[in-house]
């Protein structure tokens, strides 16, 4: 049985995540029915022709104002050669799944402002980042798809309650986790900020930044920008900026060039909170947003990208301070 939590702006991961799984079932589904075989004919393409009918189905679905409107899980299967994928999903707007939500408990992770996580375990990198990393880089760093493949959401929900309630297991539920899951951990830790990693308050400078057209003075906007970040947020982002460059440099492998990790993170680093966004603009909703913003968010992220390492006691060292009045 399979859960998924259909947005906007997660359709076509959702439906390759469900590609695999279905040819993962499809392969133990062969060996247990007949075990005498040494070698078993499958029948040719079936997890594309599935994946191509569970897309069709939840398009529908997707374009089904009843459906869209509900807010109750939806149950389906879809049946080919033997393959059965039994399936729940719902779907919300974007507004929902872009909005960041501060949380009411201060003691977990998920919500809380990264520099109250970061005081409270006495580290430089929230906990939580730093083991993500690790553990897509020791074991997801080669997988097709990483970053942008959605992991189970019931894996994902078990991860956030026990980095939330500081688990004693949690090692041993990354060890065992499917890799998708871990990223996608990751990618709802800096999702859910109170804020973006990157802050309210900058957010105008890069956006204005990043459109500069002279190459040097969008340097020295750029690292300005980057030393006007509080300590935590700095240090999280070059953890963070270091460790996509590893996974850009495995893309022959992964499939997960720079520009395609910065259309995955850019966003979720940059987007505003909902207070923030709404300031100055005759914007009123987080999809007006999401489409007047996102491309600049992308670039900010694949600037920092594709520039050389950048070094934190580096960046502290330099005391020069440029206008970012453009």
């Amino acid at each position: 049985m399979t859960e998924i939590l259909v947005s906007d702006v997660n359709l076509n991961s959702v439906c390759e995540r469900l590609e695999q799984h279905c040819c993962v079932e499809q392969n133990q589904h062969n060996l247990s029915s007949q075990p005498q075989t040494p070698v078993l004919k499958r029948h040719t393409n079936t997890g594309a022709k599935l994946w191509g009918r569970v897309r069709s189905k939840l398009l529908r679905q997707k374009l089904d104002p009843q459906t869209v409107q509900s807010k109750n899980w939806h149950m389906d299967v879809i049946e080919m050669n033997g393959i059965k994928v039994e399936f729940s999903m719902k779907f919300t707007s974007r507004d929902l799944s872009l909005k960041r939500t501060p949380s009411k408990k201060q003691s977990g992770v998920f919500g809380v402002k990264i520099n109250v996580v970061t005081k409270r375990e006495r580290s430089k990198v929230p906990y939580i980042v730093r083991q993500c990393i690790e553990e897509v880089e020791k074991r997801g760093i080669d997988e097709v798809g990483i970053y942008r493949i959605s992991g189970v959401a019931t894996d994902i929900q078990a991860l956030k309650t026990a980095f939330d309630t500081n688990t004693k297991d949690i090692l041993v539920m990354l060890s065992d986790m499917d890799i998708n899951a871990i990223a996608g951990t990751l990618k709802l830790y800096f999702r859910e900020l109170p804020e973006p990693l990157l802050t309210d308050r900058l957010y105008p400078a890069f956006m204005e930044g990043i459109a500069l057209s002279d190459p040097a003075a969008k340097e020295n906007c750029m690292m300005h920008l980057l030393r006007s970040l509080p300590d935590p947020n700095l240090m999280t982002f070059l953890t963070l900026l270091e460790h996509l460059k590893r996974v850009a440099e495995k893309e022959p492998i992964n499939k997960m060039s720079l520009h395609n990790l910065a259309t995955v993170f850019g966003p979720t680093l940059l987007r505003p909170s909902e207070s923030e966004s709404a300031k100055g603009q005759h914007i009123t909703s987080a999809s007006d947003i999401w489409s007047h913003d996102v491309m600049a968010q992308v670039q900010v992220l694949l600037y920092y990208l594709q520039h050389p390492p950048i070094s934190f006691a580096e960046l502290k060292r330099n005391t020069l301070y440029f206008s970012t009045d453009v």
